[in-house]
């Protein structure tokens, strides 16, 4: 028979062991749906929410990267962040180089604190994407979906872990 002492210590013992971190059961991580992918797009959160953020790209060309001019040709191309504050929040979206089926052909995230272009316009940042195969490269294109807050997963922090990801960026053969 269990005594009344047990089932007056067990409520209490439970509820400490989920305040200190102790129980999985309140984590759970979510991953965000991918947003359609545009040369322009408005910056979302993890929940789709806008952030009042226009990224888009302001264009984009073949050539050799000058400090590694033996390579051949890497996607060199330009962006521009508008809404972006970079003392208050530090917004970064996917740039990927696609095909002429949207099929990616490489990425990379581009955060709007690179953005510190010429004094005729701060709000534009340029990057060099290598790729396998440059000829395929029909556009740039980048990801709504806000990549720059990195929330610890529940695998790596169960106490404060879980809660709403970003989606993971595309790699090479997936279509935007």
């Amino acid at each position: 028979m269990v005594s009344a002492r047990v089932f007056a210590v067990a409520p209490p013992a439970l509820a400490i062991l989920a305040l200190s971190g102790c129980s999985s059961w309140g984590c759970t991580d979510t991953t965000a749906e991918r947003g359609k992918a545009a040369a322009r797009v408005q910056v979302v959160d993890t929940y789709g929410q806008p952030l009042h953020v226009t990224a888009s790209v302001v264009d984009w060309r073949l050539e050799p990267h000058p400090q590694v001019p033996a390579e051949g040709d890497w996607v060199h191309f330009r962006f521009r962040f508008d809404g972006a504050d970079a003392y208050s929040f530090d917004p970064a979206v996917d740039a990927c180089a696609v095909d002429s089926r949207r099929v990616v052909v490489g990425c990379q995230t581009v955060f709007s604190s690179e953005a510190f272009g010429p004094a005729d316009d701060p709000l534009t940042g340029d990057h060099w994407l290598a790729v396998d195969r440059p000829e395929q490269v029909a556009a740039v294109l980048l990801i709504p979906n806000d990549q720059s807050y990195d929330r610890p997963t529940c695998e790596r922090d169960i106490k404060d872990g879980g809660g709403m990801h970003p989606p993971e960026p595309p790699g090479s053969g997936d279509r935007l």
